[in-house]
């Protein structure tokens, strides 16, 4: 009851303080605003308006404007102590800010320097790009084991999966049994990837494409599907997370395996060296 009497009373005295002042815009009314900015008694939004572009006011009051002792109010008093909370707010979302970008760093460097005892060369990419917000890949320090971030393509379907938290002590074929065995597969998954649950398990090959070539000479590597997911890392370069693309033998693909091929490239290379000969002489 008391609050009701005073917010009333304080409001009173408000429109009274504001009826003994003519709008300083248009002259004519008596003013019911005051800019907070500049102090501009206005009458209505009109006019408002009007003094904003005629002063070139955004409206929006100055914190750090400076007022005489003898106006200084307790408005003004209760305006500093907010002003200094709010600027405390920052500092402190900045510092945090900070501390957990540095934490974000460290954790990748941590990440990459275990890989490297696995000899393993993982690389990272800027924050930002697609697979740097996709990897979920940790290390566990207990365990002293990868859980990696795994993405299977299988092209011969235009099908991928995403897995996560793999173990890297996983056998291979284990990894790839929910998708290309006929019995442990998801009936959805194998009705998709039916060209694979059909095929012998031995015309399965699983490649991963080798970093740093040039795009005109694309290889990739050959994985054992009986040893684990860190052995075949193992010597390897890897962005991010392993892209392991599961082929069929017996079906065409245009994925040349390192070491396999590669005569045929040469001798391309040397009928066209020998035509240029032609050609020239």
């Amino acid at each position: 009851m008391v609050a009701k009497l005073f917010l009333k009373s304080l409001l009173m005295w408000g429109k009274l303080f504001f009826t003994s002042f003519r709008c300083e815009t248009c002259s004519k009314e008596e003013a019911k605003y005051r800019c907070p900015r500049c102090m501009k008694y206005s009458c209505s939004l009109l006019c408002v308006k009007k003094h904003k572009l005629a002063l070139s006011c955004n409206g929006v009051r100055d914190k750090t404007a400076f007022v005489s002792v003898n106006e200084f109010t307790d408005l003004n008093l209760l305006s500093d102590y907010r002003f200094l909370e709010d600027v405390g707010r920052t500092a402190d979302a900045a510092a945090r800010h900070c501390f957990f970008k540095c934490l974000y760093f460290f954790q990748l460097y941590c990440l990459r320097n275990k890989a490297r005892g696995c000899n393993i060369e993982l690389k990272t990419l800027p924050v930002g790009f697609t697979k740097r917000r996709e990897n979920s890949t940790t290390f566990n320090s207990m365990e002293n084991k990868f859980y990696w971030h795994l993405k299977l393509i299988f092209p011969h379907c235009h099908a991928e999966y995403t897995l996560k938290g793999v173990p890297d002590d996983k056998i291979l074929a284990d990894i790839l049994k929910p998708y290309i065995d006929p019995v442990e597969s998801d009936p959805v998954v194998c009705q998709r990837l039916k060209i694979y649950t059909t095929s012998p398990q031995s015309d399965v090959r699983i490649l991963m494409k080798i970093e740093n070539r040039n795009r005109n000479s694309v290889r990739y590597n050959e994985l054992d599907a009986s040893r684990s997911l860190r052995d075949n890392l193992k010597g390897k370069v890897i962005i991010e997370y392993p892209t392991l693309f599961v082929v069929l033998k017996t079906l065409k693909n245009d994925m040349v395996v390192l070491g396999q091929g590669e005569h045929v490239f040469i001798f391309c290379y040397v009928i066209l060296g020998y035509l240029s000969y032609l050609n020239n002489s």
